[in-house]
């Protein structure tokens, strides 16, 4: 696998090595050992999830609050989206900011998003399948999100969002009050 940084640091997008021939295509999409002697992180992925979305659509910004905070590492089985991980670390020099990466099938990148991220997608193609493998499992008490439309964040959503749910819908804007999640 090839590791390629971004523009915040441990946000990073990983490149498999893709085996192609008449037949199709093979590629690790995991590999523990590979993983950390590319990245010197070590990882236990304890849950995945599997959705599916029509372009236009945005999930996100999600995020769990310590001690359920999350890595994940965000792959496009089907079509293409374009995802963002927020940084909301405390003290962090890229606080706020935000990383967004084309995932496709074609492209076959994953995105390692770090715990202390926010984390949402837009689907671009007509039909999307992501597959988010994460470090923790999920905690409904834990749970938060921030509004995708945030005017503080300023992301640049590619498309008209057609759609997004009540609950992404209903996320805070952020204050002067969120000083960032302790990591």
């Amino acid at each position: 696998m090839k590791v390629i940084p971004t523009a915040i640091p441990d946000v990073l997008i990983i490149e498999p090595k893709v085996f192609g021939d008449t037949r199709g295509f093979f590629f690790e999409s995991f590999n523990q050992r590979a993983f950390h002697q590319a990245t010197g992180l070590e990882v236990q992925f304890v849950q995945d999830n599997h959705s599916r979305s029509a372009k236009g659509v945005l999930r996100g910004l999600h995020y769990q609050m310590p001690p359920h905070a999350e890595m994940k590492l965000v792959s496009c089985l089907h079509g293409e989206v374009w995802d963002v991980a927020v940084d909301l670390r405390a003290g962090s020099p890229t606080f706020l900011q935000w990383h967004a990466e084309r995932l496709s099938a074609d492209n076959g990148h994953a995105l390692l998003i770090p715990e202390g991220f926010a984390h949402g997608f837009q689907a671009l193609s007509d039909e999307v399948e992501l597959l988010y493998c994460h470090s923790a499992a999920y905690s409904a008490a834990a749970e938060r999100g921030l509004h995708p439309q945030d005017a503080v964040l300023g992301i640049a959503w590619p498309l008209t969002i057609t759609e997004m749910s009540t609950r992404d819908a209903a996320h805070p804007q952020l204050d002067a009050h969120f000083t960032g999640l302790a990591t």
